[in-house]
This record gives structure tokens, sequence and C-alpha cells, in this order.
């Protein structure tokens, strides 16, 4: 069910929001300037996504997820000694990744059903997380 992917989405683009809150604040280095600049930028697009999704959601007479929207959170705000810039863009990499996943299977259920409005929605927030891949990268690159 669409409302379901979304709900999922909403939780893990919620532990992305508060991961790339714990990178921005606590990068140091070379790197330090354009990640904490990408980072807020980020941040920002995500807490903005997070209500976005969310309307949806009930928009399609579903409640929004609470309960398991704190299960992983304990890995999303601790670094646990991957203190690095590099390790630490790797870990925000692997978590848009896995938003694009996400994205494309709620997009193609959205599509088969003819919810235009949610596979735009989709689309617009893919665009996003592959951008923002494609920028961590290009960051951290040798």
């Amino acid at each position: 069910m669409i409302a379901e992917v979304l709900s999922e989405l909403t939780v893990q683009t919620y532990r992305t929001l508060l991961r790339s809150q714990v990178v921005h604040w606590n990068v140091v280095g070379p790197l330090f300037q354009p990640i904490h600049v990408l980072t807020e930028q980020h941040y920002t697009d995500l807490f903005a996504a997070i209500d976005q999704l969310a309307e949806r959601i009930r928009a399609l007479g579903h409640p929004v997820p609470t309960g398991k929207a704190a299960a992983g959170l304990d890995k999303a705000l601790s670094l646990d000694g991957r203190l690095t810039a590099r390790t630490m863009v790797e870990e925000l990499v692997e978590d848009h990744e896995a938003l694009v996943r996400l994205i494309r299977e709620g997009a193609g259920q959205a599509e088969d059903v003819n919810d235009f409005v949610t596979h735009d929605l989709l689309t617009e927030r893919l665009a996003f997380h592959e951008k923002a891949i494609w920028m961590l990268r290009a960051i951290v690159a040798d």
C-alpha cells in the first residue's frame, strides 16, 4: 500500500535529517566548510519534505507513523567513533541511497494506481536525493 511506503519514507527521512544535523555539528577538518553548508541545506529540505510526506499520508486517509519513528534514532544520533569527514559523508550517502530505493518502490506503486499526486511528490524527492548523493560523493572524492 502506498501509505505504508510513504510512512516508511517519512521515518527514514527523519532519521536522515537527524544524521545530517549530527554531521553538520561535528564535522571537522579541511572539508568542514562545504560539508557544513551542504548538510544544512539538506536538513532544511528534509524537514520540509517530512511535512509534505505526512500531509500526503493524511490526504490518503491514513495516520502518520509515530511509534516506529523512534526506532533507529539512536544510530542516527550517534557517531560511534565515526569521526572522519569521509566516514560521516559515506554514511549520509548510504542513507540517501536507501531513500532512493524506497522512493522508487513507492513511485512505481503510485504509478500503478494512477496516483499522480504521490508520484509527483516522490519524483521530486527522488531528484533531491540523487543530487544529494552526487554532491556528497563529490565532496569526498579523491
